[in-house]
């Protein structure tokens, strides 16, 4: 086959979805701020345990760039980035050891690609199974130590398996290694998303699953009259996490109510309460943060897309997320940035204006790029 170029409305075939787990004590708020990513309809109720099985939905990630390159094209169809939401089955200390849901959360966490930890801020007088004046620091700690002890349990089963395992092996040293610098982390009450282990250590110990070795996001639940106080009731919990996890202030009850409004009257409602854009793109910003993605953009009459590829990805590897065939035949990619484009109106405008930079196998593709893929096969 001759030269060909891929912008819009190429193969469709699946793409990997990242996949963010929620986990809460108790009437937290996790499954209100499931409902309000997803639209969904998680139970809710005042009690412990009303999610007693995980629930997954998958979330278009709102993106305001990939909107306006779809009205600068016309485009007929628009595909938005996705984000899967995990509401996990409730978390109590004592929950390592089987007690509330047990080993039925820990199934639920192993499975997500990042943690968002949901700390209540709200007052919830008469809620059974909580208790005020509320400290989401102290919910913090109890949600950490219990992923603490269940890695323990998990390193403790595996170590002398692999120590035996590396005598024969002895490739398997250095995950030996690892394990052990974690034993020593977790048994010292450090996750390893807190602890002094070095990249490499980490990607050592990705085999065993470990609960703690994810990423971490704390959203701090908060109350209606809390919402223009934000960063002061967040600040106890981001000094805390440091820089080991990032911390956002959610209403999640304003946000869920919001979420099954439509587009417009979500937006007014969110304007007037002085939320702005909502939660989800803040959410959906901070895993894709947290995880190491990024989201680079195609656009035509046929349909406007939004791909998600690993930070620090060249363009063939990029190429590849559309269709492996792009990967396998790159040529050259096309490239301008999604706002001198809009400002152009047009890839033929930017092109007669000379504004397309042609880039080879070294470039590595940044967070707004709006790609052109040429290629032979």
């Amino acid at each position: 086959m001759g030269d060909n170029a891929t912008r819009a409305g190429g193969a469709r075939y699946p793409r990997g979805v990242e996949r963010l787990g929620i986990v809460g004590l108790p009437n937290a708020g996790k499954s209100s701020l499931f409902n309000a990513l997803t639209g969904g309809s998680a139970p809710v109720a005042a009690h412990a345990f009303s999610t007693t099985e995980s629930t997954v939905g998958v979330s278009a990630v709102p993106d305001h760039r990939l909107d306006a390159l779809a009205r600068m094209s016309s485009s007929r169809k628009v595909v938005h980035a996705s984000v899967e939401f995990v509401d996990i089955a409730g978390l109590v200390a004592g929950s390592s050891t089987g007690e509330g849901m047990g080993n039925r959360f820990l199934a639920g966490i192993r499975e997500a690609d990042a943690l968002c930890l949901v700390l209540r801020a709200f007052e919830a007088d008469g809620v059974a199974g909580t208790t005020d004046p509320p400290d989401p620091s102290e919910d913090l700690g109890v949600l950490e130590l219990e992923l603490v002890l269940a890695d323990v349990a998990t390193v403790e089963s595996q170590v002398e398996k692999r120590r035996k395992a590396a005598r024969a092996d002895k490739s398997l040293a250095g995950e030996v290694v690892a394990l052990d610098a974690a034993l020593a982390s977790l048994h010292a009450g450090v996750p390893i998303y807190r602890s002094d282990l070095d990249a490499e250590t980490r990607a050592l110990l990705r085999p065993a699953s470990l609960l703690t070795n994810k990423p971490v996001l704390a959203v701090v639940n908060l109350g209606e009259d809390q919402v223009t106080e934000a960063d002061r009731v967040i600040k106890p919990v981001a000094d805390e996490l440091g820089s080991h996890g990032d911390v956002l202030g959610v209403s999640v009850e304003l946000e869920a109510e919001a979420a099954q409004l439509d587009a417009g009257e979500r937006s007014e409602l969110l304007e007037g309460l002085g939320l702005g854009e909502g939660a989800l793109p803040r959410v959906a910003r901070a895993a894709y943060h947290l995880l190491g993605r990024r989201t680079f953009l195609t656009t035509g009459d046929k349909e406007s897309r939004a791909w998600t590829f690993r930070a620090g990805a060249k363009a063939p590897e990029c190429a590849g997320v559309i269709h492996s065939d792009l990967q396998r035949g790159f040529i050259r990619a096309e490239v301008i940035r999604w706002d001198e484009l809009l400002e152009l109106g047009s890839w033929n405008k930017a092109k007669e204006a000379g504004k397309l930079r042609v880039e080879g196998k070294a470039y590595e593709v940044a967070d707004g790029d709006v790609v052109e893929i040429r290629f032979a096969v």
